[in-house]
């Protein structure tokens, strides 16, 4: 067996070190661009979506990320062709967490909302084009998520468009505002919970053991959402006579903002954090077993902690500039505007996992805001922001790969591998 070029300990003490780096980038990228709409809606103040996505995506990230090893494959590679290369393979992985965490900091710092997803994959292609060659990538998956850049954003905005479209016409313009808003809030409130659920359920609990059959997700989605909309319901009856403006309905969808906010980051920190711990843990397993790769690995939840503080930490230090970018920079967003963009980002999400198609949440979040910018008016629409977002997603997977070559040289020497 190979032996490995530094303790088990502090080969680990590195590894948690970079995959705090890379979550912090997640943090100050992926997560920014999912509390963007509501504060940029105003529903919620800078300070109270960073306090609600630090609490439910640590929550998310700690509790239910686990079981992400399968991150560094993707489809892309097998981990078990650097059986007989362990130390090759742990200075591959602390590669593709410098330089995911490295290009995310650089979009972020640009205010670039980038696919965080796309970062990792770009970073695992590199690593294997520098030690395998070509032959090893799995080029069709690969192209498979190239597609993604363009259909998710568009059926995003397709949804988006005709969701806002409803609330315009229904509620927005009715001839009395209150008997809509209290008679067909509920209705949207009883979708959004719907499909929030079903990114939850699907995404965000499998991990703690909460694994049930697609008819249970349903039945159980459906019979919260149901109960919720009736509670939603009574309250706005309560307060019909404040929905009598344009600003009373705006207030209504404000506060299905914030439901959003909270189930969509629970959600995100579940998932996502596995874009910085699945290397993580792939070289934790790698130091327990003393170099032998596991393709199924087990990760203590020890190992989660690095992802949720640093996801928090990205967040609250670097996210206010993507946060920007989504709220205000693409076009002007109203909490219902936010709302329609919101909903029809998660129901993308959640159609695209049932039929197993990978999609970038980020992509489809930016296709909701301009989906809602267009039933709106085009004119409201910044296109150079646009362009320029679009221009970024091209160049995350490369730029991935290249980052990740330079420091797999790097580490090389330095490690002496």
């Amino acid at each position: 067996m190979e032996t490995l070029f530094f303790s088990p300990f502090i080969i680990l003490v590195i590894a948690c070190a970079l995959g705090f780096f890379a979550a912090w980038g997640i943090g100050a990228n992926d997560v920014a661009n999912a509390m963007g709409t509501s504060v940029g809606s105003k529903a919620l103040t800078l300070k109270q979506a960073v306090i609600i996505a630090a609490i439910f995506e640590f929550l998310g990230a700690f509790l239910a990320g686990g079981e992400v090893t399968s991150t560094i494959r993707k489809g892309i590679v097998d981990p078990l062709l650097y059986q007989d290369d362990v130390n090759i393979f742990i200075v591959g992985m602390m590669a593709t967490l410098l330089a995911t965490g490295s290009w995310l900091m650089l979009a972020s710092r640009n205010g670039w909302p980038v696919s965080t997803t796309h970062s990792i994959v770009g970073a695992i292609v590199g690593f294997v084009l520098i030690t395998k060659g070509s032959g090893a990538v799995s080029w069709d998956k690969i192209f498979e998520i190239a597609s993604s850049w363009i259909t998710s954003p568009l059926i995003s905005a397709l949804l988006a468009f005709l969701i806002f479209k409803s609330v315009k016409i229904l509620i927005i313009e009715s001839n009395n505002r209150s008997k809509a808003a209290v008679n067909l809030i509920p209705i949207y409130v009883i979708l959004v919970v719907f499909v929030i659920l079903q990114v939850t359920f699907r995404k965000g609990l499998v991990h703690i053991g909460l694994v049930w059959e697609n008819s249970e997700i349903i039945q159980y989605s459906l019979i919260l959402s149901l109960v919720i909309g009736i509670v939603s319901f009574l309250y706005l009856r309560s307060k019909s006579s404040d929905f009598g403006s344009k600003a009373g309905i705006e207030t209504a969808f404000s506060l299905l903002m914030v439901v959003a906010a909270c189930a969509m980051a629970f959600a995100h920190g579940s998932n996502d954090v596995a874009n910085a711990i699945g290397p993580l843990a792939a070289i934790a397993s790698i130091a327990s077993s003393g170099g032998v790769i596991e393709s199924n690995a087990t990760v203590s939840p020890l190992i989660l902690l690095p992802g949720g503080i640093g996801i928090v930490t990205g967040l609250a230090m670097y996210g206010h500039k993507v946060i920007k970018t989504v709220g205000e920079k693409i076009t002007k967003l109203t909490p219902s505007f936010g709302f329609s963009a919101n909903i029809a980002t998660a129901s993308t999400v959640v159609f695209a996992s049932y039929l197993g198609f990978p999609i970038s949440t980020t992509h489809t979040l930016i296709g909701g805001v301009i989906g809602v910018g267009l039933a709106n008016s085009i004119k409201e629409i910044d296109w150079t922001s646009v362009i320029n977002i679009f221009m970024s997603w091209l160049i995350t997977i490369p730029v991935g790969a290249i980052f990740t070559i330079l420091f797999y040289v790097i580490l090389r020497v330095l490690f002496g591998v």
